[in-house]
């Protein structure tokens, strides 16, 4: 099979607007590509995709998407899933039978995660990782890559589970910590901050707020 990789990143300007009583825009904007460096990273040592894509509205996000060794991919639809629906196409013309779409926020993601998610799909249609409420979805890996639509948003977890069952699709669902683990909240980065002192393959630059 011949993998490929989507990253969906939201313009700057509007990443991580409940940080906005915490942090100043710069920080916020220091903080997403921070994660989406380590994301891009992880995966590039996973060895695995032929392609790893960071689709994005933002210059500046494209324009460190290529200083790291990923491809830039502008918007080609609005809106989220159709954007990504797009990007998804574009892959499979280039003869892609497996995507990876996964989160640019996952500061504890570990290459072994990903090779985790890349063996179940070679054995199942669709591998979904769940956030760590149950109800969203931060990585999904598709064989073939539009063999499901993209439904990211609230409670997209059990849709993708329903619309997977809906056409008889095998699934695989995981839950692990470096998947699960995205940064939306104040006390979500107080966690992360407590993490970068430990012994973890990352090193980031936090921010230390106002």
């Amino acid at each position: 099979m011949t993998y490929s990789a989507l990253i969906p990143v939201k313009a700057l300007r509007d990443a991580k607007s409940r940080l906005v009583p915490y942090l100043s825009q710069e920080q916020r904007a220091q903080l997403v590509l921070a994660m989406l460096h380590h994301v891009i990273t992880v995966l590039q040592e996973s060895r695995l995709f032929a392609r790893i894509n960071v689709v994005s509205p933002d210059l500046t996000v494209l324009s460190e998407t290529t200083r790291w060794g990923a491809c830039a991919v502008i918007e080609a639809a609005a809106g989220h899933n159709p954007a990504l629906q797009a990007a998804a196409q574009q892959e499979m013309e280039r003869g892609v039978t497996a995507l990876l779409t996964i989160s640019a926020d996952l500061p504890l993601l570990h290459v072994e995660e990903v090779r985790q998610m890349a063996a179940y799909a070679a054995c199942y249609d669709v591998v979904l990782a769940a956030s760590r409420d149950g109800t969203g979805t931060n990585a999904l890996f598709a064989r073939p890559p539009l063999v499901l639509p993209y439904l990211f948003g609230i409670g997209s977890l059990k849709r993708y589970q329903d619309e997977a069952a809906q056409r008889y699709l095998c699934r695989k669902t995981l839950l692990s910590n470096g998947l699960a683990f995205d940064v939306d909240t104040i006390d979500d980065l107080d966690v992360l901050r407590q993490n970068a002192h430990a012994d973890l393959p990352i090193t980031l630059a936090l921010p230390t707020g106002p």
